[in-house]
């Protein structure tokens, strides 16, 4: 981990990395990162390091509806996936896919209207709407 941390510090020296207690990013140039080898999550630690990364090269800050938080979670994910191939770090699927699932059971969970059931749809001011209930 420290020597793909050194090196993304080197090829990206506008970006400014914190170590914190989980990973994340905040715009427009902090990436927080783990650093617990203890943690069973380490396995993982350079691949969602280099998501954050992604989050950063693709100038996310902030999105208005929750399908377009899922669009950028997902392209953030692609983005790491090119850094994998040049930094030779393993693109785990399956990783990826958890964590994206994560999002898309949160979204289905937010979405289902409390009263009857049926799937809302979410306009751009971010407000839930049922088909079944709303007039």
């Amino acid at each position: 981990m420290h020597g793909l941390l050194e090196q993304l510090q080197e090829d990206y020296s506008k970006l400014r990395f914190r170590r914190d207690e989980r990973f994340s990013f905040r715009p427009p140039r902090t990436i927080f990162f783990v650093l617990d080898p203890s943690s069973v999550e380490q396995k993982f630690a350079q691949l969602q390091l280099l998501h954050e990364v992604g989050h950063a090269l693709l100038e996310h800050k902030n999105f208005a509806t929750d399908p377009e938080r899922l669009r950028m979670e997902r392209a953030a994910w692609e983005k790491a996936r090119e850094l994998c191939a040049r930094y030779g770090i393993f693109y785990d699927e399956e990783f990826v896919e958890d964590e994206l699932d994560t999002y898309r059971n949160w979204l289905h969970q937010k979405s289902r209207c409390p009263e009857c059931g049926l799937t809302r749809y979410q306009t751009v001011d971010g407000r839930y709407h049922c088909p079944g209930c709303d007039d």
